[in-house]
């Protein structure tokens, strides 16, 4: 599985030379022509009545993104969801539940575990799930999690994330880029997030958006490691990691940010193993990652994101410790603007 969708990255992005490649991007860039017609009739449908648009008491405010993997948008569903619980405000979060086949999923767990006093309800029906929260929780302020796309529940205010490494004037539409939908969708958006800004200078697609999309505040954004998770919870400082052999495992939607992320930390990385996104390990899975960290050399630790260990759960593998790192959003510019486009919907 890992195997096809890094090919398939390759593919679309012009990384794999040769006829078959070539041939292959042409394939996928014309079966985009259709998916993207679908798409456009769709948001057609809702922007003209035909699909109706359903309306909770409270606001909504949701976060999303165009494109499909990881922009990071845990962190900010975290930091916006924690500005409104600070003010004493009921918040909850409601969202898909990719991954969570008998339970919370991944992103869920993590939101548990940092923000501990905001609900989280999932489901398929997040406009049922939205007038839960208010008749039940009394909820106040909704914050709906990777829903740029979700057209049925009518939100107040949309935040959309894009990753700087992947901004959508250099990318194309599913399958022949991994873009959701056309570039024209960021007009929904209220307030606009760039995150992963120390990876890629932000510049180029702040002055993009200005001139396409004008009167909209764009804030750029990085993704602190703020510092090494246990699986008891006590945190431990990620400059431990400086100069140190660590092997990375992840199962997100943007591997490389994470090997980027432990670069920057200072961390050597020896190896390295990559699942899909959203994966719930098996105990076929855990057997496998045992035999693999005891090739690693001896001091090694096995490093990963905070959503993998909450699935994994493990402490140590072939007595080599086990620890994540723990993401925080911080913002380089347009911070009190973002807040102040966030806050002005309640």
């Amino acid at each position: 599985m890992t195997g096809r969708i890094d090919w398939w990255h390759a593919a679309v992005r012009g990384n794999r030379p040769g006829i078959g490649a070539a041939l292959t991007r042409f394939g996928l860039r014309s079966a985009a022509l259709a998916y993207g017609l679908g798409v456009r009739f769709r948001n057609a449908a809702f922007d003209r009545g035909w699909k109706t648009i359903h309306r909770v008491p409270v606001p909504v405010i949701g976060v999303g993104n165009l494109t499909l993997g990881g922009t990071g948008k845990t962190p900010a569903v975290e930091y916006i969801a924690g500005m409104y619980h600070a003010r004493g405000l009921r918040v909850a979060v409601l969202s898909r539940g990719y991954g969570g086949r008998t339970g919370p999923n991944d992103e869920a767990m993590v939101l548990a575990a940092n923000i501990p006093n905001v609900p989280h309800l999932q489901g398929k029906n997040r406009v049922e799930l939205a007038r839960r929260a208010v008749a039940e929780l009394r909820s106040e302020v909704l914050v709906l999690d990777d829903g740029f796309q979700h057209r049925r529940l009518h939100r107040d205010l949309d935040v959309l994330l894009v990753d700087t490494t992947r901004p959508p004037m250099a990318d194309r539409l599913f399958p022949g880029g991994t873009l959701r939908e056309p570039a024209t969708g960021l007009r929904r958006a209220g307030a606009i997030l760039l995150t992963r800004c120390d990876q890629a200078e932000p510049r180029p697609t702040v002055e993009w958006l200005s001139r396409r999309f004008p009167g909209r505040p764009v804030a750029t954004s990085v993704h602190e490691p703020r510092d090494l998770v246990r699986t008891d919870g006590e945190p431990e400082a990620v400059a431990s990691l400086r100069g140190k052999p660590v092997a990375a495992v992840s199962g997100i939607g943007n591997p490389a940010a994470f090997r980027k992320t432990l670069a920057t930390l200072g961390a050597e990385v020896v190896a390295e193993r990559v699942f899909p996104d959203h994966h719930a390990y098996s105990p076929a899975d855990e057997a496998g990652l045992r035999v693999w960290a005891a090739s690693l050399p001896a001091g090694a630790t096995v490093v990963t994101t905070q959503k993998d260990l909450v699935k994994l759960r493990l402490s140590e593998l072939a007595d080599r410790p086990v620890r994540a790192v723990r993401i925080g959003l911080a913002f380089l510019t347009g911070e009190a603007e973002f807040r102040a486009a966030v806050n002005g919907v309640v």
